[in-house]
Protein backbone atom coordinates (compact mmCIF):
# COMPACT_ATOMS: atom_id res chain seq x y z
CA UNK A 1 0.00 0.00 0.00
CA UNK A 2 1.68 3.49 -1.00
CA UNK A 3 1.72 6.51 1.36
CA UNK A 4 -1.01 8.38 -0.21
CA UNK A 5 -3.27 5.22 -0.36
CA UNK A 6 -2.50 4.70 3.46
CA UNK A 7 -3.10 8.55 4.48
CA UNK A 8 -6.76 8.17 2.91
CA UNK A 9 -7.53 5.13 5.11
CA UNK A 10 -6.70 6.34 7.91
CA UNK A 11 -8.50 9.72 7.22
CA UNK A 12 -11.34 7.33 6.48
CA UNK A 13 -11.44 5.62 9.62
CA UNK A 14 -10.93 8.85 11.28
CA UNK A 15 -13.77 10.45 9.35
CA UNK A 16 -15.79 7.56 8.01
CA UNK A 17 -19.20 6.10 9.23
CA UNK A 18 -17.51 2.99 11.02
CA UNK A 19 -14.20 4.99 12.74
CA UNK A 20 -14.92 5.28 16.64
CA UNK A 21 -14.97 8.70 16.62
CA UNK A 22 -18.45 8.38 14.84
CA UNK A 23 -19.47 5.37 16.67
CA UNK A 24 -19.05 8.35 19.85
CA UNK A 25 -20.52 10.69 18.13
CA UNK A 26 -23.95 8.46 17.51
CA UNK A 27 -24.47 7.17 20.38
CA UNK A 28 -23.99 10.62 22.19
CA UNK A 29 -27.30 11.90 19.41
CA UNK A 30 -28.73 8.82 21.02
CA UNK A 31 -28.78 9.90 24.53
CA UNK A 32 -29.65 13.49 24.08
CA UNK A 33 -32.59 12.17 21.74
CA UNK A 34 -34.80 11.39 24.80
CA UNK A 35 -33.77 14.57 26.06
CA UNK A 36 -35.47 16.50 22.96
CA UNK A 37 -38.11 14.36 23.14
CA UNK A 38 -38.79 15.24 26.53
CA UNK A 39 -37.87 18.87 25.90
CA UNK A 40 -40.93 19.26 22.85
CA UNK A 41 -43.56 17.09 25.09
CA UNK A 42 -42.70 19.97 27.81
CA UNK A 43 -43.27 22.43 25.08
CA UNK A 44 -46.69 20.89 23.71
CA UNK A 45 -47.98 20.59 27.54
CA UNK A 46 -47.38 24.02 28.15
CA UNK A 47 -49.01 25.05 24.71
CA UNK A 48 -51.94 22.86 26.12
CA UNK A 49 -51.90 24.01 29.81
CA UNK A 50 -51.99 27.67 27.85
CA UNK A 51 -54.82 26.69 26.05
CA UNK A 52 -56.66 25.53 29.20
CA UNK A 53 -55.79 28.59 31.18
CA UNK A 54 -57.21 30.63 28.07
CA UNK A 55 -60.45 28.67 27.91
CA UNK A 56 -60.64 29.09 32.30
CA UNK A 57 -60.15 32.83 31.95
CA UNK A 58 -62.93 32.88 29.55
CA UNK A 59 -65.52 30.66 31.11
CA UNK A 60 -64.76 33.26 34.12
CA UNK A 61 -65.27 36.12 32.06
CA UNK A 62 -68.82 35.39 31.18
CA UNK A 63 -71.30 36.87 33.55
CA UNK A 64 -70.97 34.83 36.60
CA UNK A 65 -74.61 32.91 37.30
CA UNK A 66 -75.84 31.72 41.00
CA UNK A 67 -77.19 28.14 41.56
CA UNK A 68 -80.41 30.32 42.65
CA UNK A 69 -80.26 32.02 39.53
CA UNK A 70 -80.18 29.05 37.68
CA UNK A 71 -82.68 27.15 39.44
CA UNK A 72 -85.42 30.32 39.49
CA UNK A 73 -84.74 29.70 35.64
CA UNK A 74 -85.48 26.26 35.07
CA UNK A 75 -88.60 26.45 37.42
CA UNK A 76 -90.00 28.89 35.84
CA UNK A 77 -89.44 27.53 32.63
CA UNK A 78 -90.98 23.93 33.60
CA UNK A 79 -93.92 26.08 35.10
CA UNK A 80 -95.01 27.81 32.32
CA UNK A 81 -94.38 24.65 29.47
CA UNK A 82 -96.26 21.91 31.67
CA UNK A 83 -99.88 21.95 31.76
CA UNK A 84 -101.68 23.82 34.52
CA UNK A 85 -103.41 21.74 37.19
CA UNK A 86 -105.35 22.91 40.40
CA UNK A 87 -103.23 23.19 43.16
CA UNK A 88 -104.30 20.30 45.57
CA UNK A 89 -102.23 21.27 48.73
CA UNK A 90 -105.22 22.30 50.50
CA UNK A 91 -104.15 26.29 50.41
CA UNK A 92 -106.44 29.00 49.20
CA UNK A 93 -107.11 29.68 45.37
CA UNK A 94 -106.96 33.13 45.44
CA UNK A 95 -104.51 35.86 46.59
CA UNK A 96 -105.31 37.18 50.79
CA UNK A 97 -103.62 39.60 52.10
CA UNK A 98 -100.62 39.49 54.03
CA UNK A 99 -100.86 40.01 57.87
CA UNK A 100 -101.04 43.72 58.48
CA UNK A 101 -100.89 44.31 54.88
CA UNK A 102 -102.06 44.28 51.26
CA UNK A 103 -102.03 41.68 48.14
CA UNK A 104 -101.20 44.30 45.72
CA UNK A 105 -98.31 46.09 44.66
CA UNK A 106 -97.94 49.90 43.70
CA UNK A 107 -100.43 50.95 41.15
CA UNK A 108 -99.11 50.20 37.93
CA UNK A 109 -96.99 52.98 36.16
CA UNK A 110 -97.05 51.24 32.41
CA UNK A 111 -99.87 50.66 30.13
CA UNK A 112 -102.69 48.19 30.73
CA UNK A 113 -101.75 44.74 29.61
CA UNK A 114 -104.39 44.45 26.90
CA UNK A 115 -102.48 47.51 24.96
CA UNK A 116 -99.07 46.46 25.42
CA UNK A 117 -97.69 44.46 22.11
CA UNK A 118 -95.30 41.80 22.29
CA UNK A 119 -92.72 41.21 19.79
CA UNK A 120 -90.81 38.22 19.44
CA UNK A 121 -87.28 40.09 19.34
CA UNK A 122 -86.03 43.50 19.37
CA UNK A 123 -82.88 45.11 18.36
CA UNK A 124 -81.26 44.32 21.12
CA UNK A 125 -80.53 48.22 22.64
CA UNK A 126 -82.09 49.89 25.19
CA UNK A 127 -82.93 53.25 26.72
CA UNK A 128 -81.86 54.02 30.09
CA UNK A 129 -84.62 55.29 32.41
CA UNK A 130 -83.34 59.13 33.50
CA UNK A 131 -83.02 59.41 37.54
CA UNK A 132 -83.22 62.23 39.77
CA UNK A 133 -80.38 60.81 42.47
CA UNK A 134 -83.39 59.93 44.87
CA UNK A 135 -82.37 57.63 47.85
CA UNK A 136 -85.03 55.20 49.50
CA UNK A 137 -84.09 53.69 52.56
CA UNK A 138 -82.35 54.60 55.75
CA UNK A 139 -79.87 51.73 55.78
CA UNK A 140 -76.19 52.11 55.56
CA UNK A 141 -75.22 50.80 52.59
CA UNK A 142 -76.81 52.01 49.34
CA UNK A 143 -77.15 49.86 46.42
CA UNK A 144 -77.13 52.07 43.26
CA UNK A 145 -79.23 50.54 39.97
CA UNK A 146 -80.34 51.37 36.28
CA UNK A 147 -83.79 50.79 35.17
CA UNK A 148 -82.92 50.14 30.76
CA UNK A 149 -86.06 49.31 28.54
CA UNK A 150 -85.23 47.77 25.04
CA UNK A 151 -85.98 50.13 22.00
CA UNK A 152 -89.36 50.09 20.20
CA UNK A 153 -91.39 48.28 22.77
CA UNK A 154 -94.56 49.81 24.61
CA UNK A 155 -93.16 50.34 27.81
CA UNK A 156 -91.84 53.86 28.24
CA UNK A 157 -88.49 53.45 30.46
CA UNK A 158 -89.45 56.39 32.62
CA UNK A 159 -92.76 54.43 33.78
CA UNK A 160 -91.13 51.17 34.34
CA UNK A 161 -88.71 52.97 36.01
CA UNK A 162 -91.39 54.70 38.19
CA UNK A 163 -92.92 50.91 39.29
CA UNK A 164 -90.01 49.48 40.47
CA UNK A 165 -89.17 52.25 42.38
CA UNK A 166 -91.91 52.10 43.86
CA UNK A 167 -91.90 48.12 44.73
CA UNK A 168 -88.57 49.24 46.46
CA UNK A 169 -89.82 52.04 48.30
CA UNK A 170 -92.50 50.50 49.24
CA UNK A 171 -92.64 50.00 53.39
CA UNK A 172 -92.96 46.30 52.79
CA UNK A 173 -90.16 45.75 51.17
CA UNK A 174 -86.14 45.44 51.79
CA UNK A 175 -85.71 48.78 52.81
CA UNK A 176 -87.51 47.94 55.75
CA UNK A 177 -84.67 45.75 56.85
CA UNK A 178 -83.19 49.02 57.91
CA UNK A 179 -80.04 47.89 56.64
CA UNK A 180 -80.26 48.09 53.06
CA UNK A 181 -81.12 51.29 50.69
CA UNK A 182 -81.42 51.89 47.16
CA UNK A 183 -80.80 54.81 44.11
CA UNK A 184 -82.07 55.06 40.65
CA UNK A 185 -79.02 56.33 38.64
CA UNK A 186 -78.95 56.73 35.11
CA UNK A 187 -75.31 56.97 34.99
CA UNK A 188 -72.23 55.90 36.70
CA UNK A 189 -71.45 52.65 38.33
CA UNK A 190 -74.23 50.51 39.84
CA UNK A 191 -74.67 47.33 41.50
CA UNK A 192 -77.73 45.84 39.27
CA UNK A 193 -79.73 46.76 36.63
CA UNK A 194 -83.36 45.89 35.77
CA UNK A 195 -83.45 45.67 31.72
CA UNK A 196 -87.50 44.68 30.24
CA UNK A 197 -86.43 42.73 26.81
CA UNK A 198 -88.08 41.21 24.11
CA UNK A 199 -88.23 37.14 24.19
CA UNK A 200 -85.56 37.27 22.01
CA UNK A 201 -83.46 39.79 23.38
CA UNK A 202 -83.94 37.76 26.60
CA UNK A 203 -82.88 34.26 25.31
CA UNK A 204 -79.75 35.93 23.64
CA UNK A 205 -78.23 37.83 26.92
CA UNK A 206 -79.33 34.92 29.11
CA UNK A 207 -78.35 32.62 26.77
CA UNK A 208 -74.68 34.28 26.67
CA UNK A 209 -74.69 33.24 30.25
CA UNK A 210 -75.29 29.43 29.67
CA UNK A 211 -79.50 29.96 31.10
CA UNK A 212 -82.26 28.32 28.18
CA UNK A 213 -85.09 31.10 28.81
CA UNK A 214 -86.54 29.73 25.45
CA UNK A 215 -88.63 33.29 25.06
CA UNK A 216 -90.46 32.56 28.03
CA UNK A 217 -88.85 33.39 30.65
CA UNK A 218 -87.19 35.85 32.92
CA UNK A 219 -83.35 35.29 33.99
CA UNK A 220 -81.01 36.98 36.21
CA UNK A 221 -76.93 36.92 34.94
CA UNK A 222 -73.77 38.97 36.85
CA UNK A 223 -75.43 41.97 37.41
CA UNK A 224 -78.59 41.98 34.95
CA UNK A 225 -82.08 41.21 36.55
CA UNK A 226 -83.44 40.18 32.70
CA UNK A 227 -87.32 40.52 32.58
CA UNK A 228 -89.26 39.06 29.85
CA UNK A 229 -91.82 41.47 28.40
CA UNK A 230 -93.83 38.41 28.26
CA UNK A 231 -94.01 37.80 31.48
CA UNK A 232 -93.80 41.82 32.69
CA UNK A 233 -97.12 42.06 31.00
CA UNK A 234 -98.27 38.68 31.45
CA UNK A 235 -97.52 37.67 34.64
CA UNK A 236 -96.67 34.39 35.23
CA UNK A 237 -99.63 31.24 34.62
CA UNK A 238 -98.46 29.36 38.37
CA UNK A 239 -98.35 32.86 40.40
CA UNK A 240 -101.48 33.48 41.96
CA UNK A 241 -102.08 37.12 42.10
CA UNK A 242 -102.09 40.48 40.12
CA UNK A 243 -99.60 41.32 37.92
CA UNK A 244 -98.65 44.26 39.78
CA UNK A 245 -97.69 41.68 42.66
CA UNK A 246 -96.17 39.79 39.89
CA UNK A 247 -93.97 42.36 39.20
CA UNK A 248 -93.31 43.47 42.73
CA UNK A 249 -92.26 40.15 43.15
CA UNK A 250 -89.91 40.02 40.46
CA UNK A 251 -88.39 42.70 42.08
CA UNK A 252 -87.97 41.63 45.30
CA UNK A 253 -86.86 38.48 44.80
CA UNK A 254 -84.16 38.90 42.66
CA UNK A 255 -83.51 42.27 44.94
CA UNK A 256 -83.30 39.51 47.60
CA UNK A 257 -80.30 37.17 46.17
CA UNK A 258 -78.35 40.35 45.67
CA UNK A 259 -78.60 41.54 49.33
CA UNK A 260 -77.46 37.72 50.73
CA UNK A 261 -80.99 36.20 50.71
CA UNK A 262 -81.21 32.92 49.17
CA UNK A 263 -84.99 30.37 48.40
CA UNK A 264 -86.94 29.78 50.92
CA UNK A 265 -90.00 27.42 51.15
CA UNK A 266 -93.41 27.40 52.55
CA UNK A 267 -93.74 28.07 56.33
CA UNK A 268 -97.29 26.23 56.63
CA UNK A 269 -100.66 26.56 55.02
CA UNK A 270 -102.61 29.61 55.05
CA UNK A 271 -99.31 31.99 55.43
CA UNK A 272 -97.73 34.31 52.94
CA UNK A 273 -95.76 32.15 50.36
CA UNK A 274 -91.84 34.29 51.27
CA UNK A 275 -90.72 36.47 48.28
CA UNK A 276 -87.43 34.17 48.27
CA UNK A 277 -90.02 31.41 47.49
CA UNK A 278 -90.14 29.81 44.19
CA UNK A 279 -93.91 30.43 43.75
CA UNK A 280 -94.07 29.83 40.35
CA UNK A 281 -93.37 26.03 41.37
CA UNK A 282 -96.59 26.28 43.42
CA UNK A 283 -97.72 27.63 46.49
CA UNK A 284 -97.81 24.42 48.66
CA UNK A 285 -100.42 25.56 50.81
CA UNK A 286 -98.90 28.94 51.14
CA UNK A 287 -100.86 32.53 49.98
CA UNK A 288 -99.11 34.16 46.57
CA UNK A 289 -97.45 37.25 48.30
CA UNK A 290 -94.57 39.75 46.83
CA UNK A 291 -93.43 41.25 49.50
CA UNK A 292 -90.78 40.21 52.05
CA UNK A 293 -92.18 42.34 55.06
CA UNK A 294 -95.48 42.68 56.52
CA UNK A 295 -96.64 46.62 57.59
CA UNK A 296 -96.03 45.83 60.95
CA UNK A 297 -92.27 45.10 59.81
CA UNK A 298 -92.23 41.66 60.56
CA UNK A 299 -90.28 39.27 58.15
CA UNK A 300 -92.49 36.70 56.23
CA UNK A 301 -90.17 34.12 55.40
CA UNK A 302 -90.12 30.44 55.76
CA UNK A 303 -87.56 27.73 56.44
CA UNK A 304 -84.31 27.89 53.62
CA UNK A 305 -84.31 25.80 50.96
CA UNK A 306 -80.68 23.07 51.54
Amino acid sequence: MGRSTARRHHRGSVTGGDGPRSRARARARRRRRPVRVALAGLAFGAVLVGAGAAVAHWRDARSSVTDDQAADVNDALESVERPAVPDTTGGPTSPTPAPGGSASAAPSASPSPSTIAIPATGPGTFTTAQADGTTVGTGGRVRRYKVLVEKGIDIRPSAAATEISAVLADRRGWTRNGTDSFRLVSSGSYDFVVKIATPGTVDEICGAAGLRTRGEVNCSVGKDVVVNLKRWVLGSPEFDGPIGDYRALIVNHEVGHRIGHGHETCPGPGRPAPAMMQQIKGLKGCVANAWPYDRDGDYLGGPAVP
